[in-house]
């Protein structure tokens, strides 16, 4: 689903894991109710915030409408985890045993239609001369597999980390005492960054994969928050990023931790 698509602002936001929706014909995969709202099943608040961001900042939105139970849009197609039997802890039932012609008619149905429509929405800013940098927006659990995740936000970037580090220095001239993870609470090497390469790094444009613990934006005074807290970040770092300092792609999972 594409919000904005005329938007001229220099970002255009993608949001992978907006949705927890499961079509009907795949029912629940053996789930119950409530381990279809648990993080497992999409990233929750990232959706709110991206649909704020696009708001303030009038740019174009790209937002996957599946569950990543049934397909997760931010894998490359023979990623173990595309059609996941386990999250987490949790045991996914419906997706074991799924053969090549299920997984290539989730791939078409849900996929597919996802990368294209970023794709367009791209080649169109692209054949219009419009500076774009790319920006991912997720969300993570504050604690995973009993270790508590202590940054309220983590940056990751694709090959070119110069924007990331653009928006890192931002986000701590922002608020002091902020901790911001560095390729955290994941990096590249945990093959969780396709959306971010395939398009941003793909077309050599500058971008940013921005996750969020999902405690912080769960009610609506968070998501607001956050959402204007990354607007003026986000702007900041695009009008810095000429003097931002590079960081060598060997510096992966590290944080910065600033107080006054």
């Amino acid at each position: 689903m594409v919000f904005n698509a005329e938007g001229r602002s220099p970002f255009v936001l993608a949001c992978d894991h907006a949705s927890n929706r499961f079509p009907d014909r795949y029912g629940d995969l053996g789930l119950t109710a409530h381990q279809r709202l648990m993080h497992v099943a999409w990233d929750p608040g990232a959706m709110a915030v991206a649909l704020q961001l696009s708001e303030l900042l009038e740019a174009p939105l790209v937002a996957s409408t599946i569950s990543r139970l049934v397909i997760d849009c931010n894998r490359d197609h023979d990623a173990p985890d595309l059609i996941p039997v386990v999250s987490e802890r949790t045991d996914i039932p419906g997706n074991k045993g799924i053969g090549d012609n299920e997984r290539a008619e989730r791939i078409g149905a849900y996929h597919a239609p996802f990368h294209a429509a970023l794709q367009d929405v791209l080649d169109r800013r692209k054949a219009a001369g419009v500076e774009t940098v790319l920006v991912t927006v997720h969300s993570f659990t504050p604690v995973y597999k009993d270790v508590p995740r202590p940054w309220p936000i983590g940056l990751i970037h694709g090959r070119d980390d110069r924007f990331t580090a653009a928006l890192r220095e931002a986000l701590a001239a922002d608020e002091a005492g902020l901790e911001i993870g560095w390729n955290q609470p994941y990096s590249a090497l945990n093959g969780v960054t396709y959306t971010l390469e395939h398009h941003g790094d793909g077309r050599a444009l500058e971008s940013s994969m921005i996750e969020i613990r999902h405690n912080e934006i769960l009610e609506p005074e968070g998501v607001r928050l956050w959402a204007a807290r990354l607007a003026r970040c986000l702007t900041a770092a695009l009008g810095s990023r000429g003097g931002a300092a590079a960081i060598s792609p060997t510096d992966q999972n590290t944080s910065v931790h600033r107080r006054v």
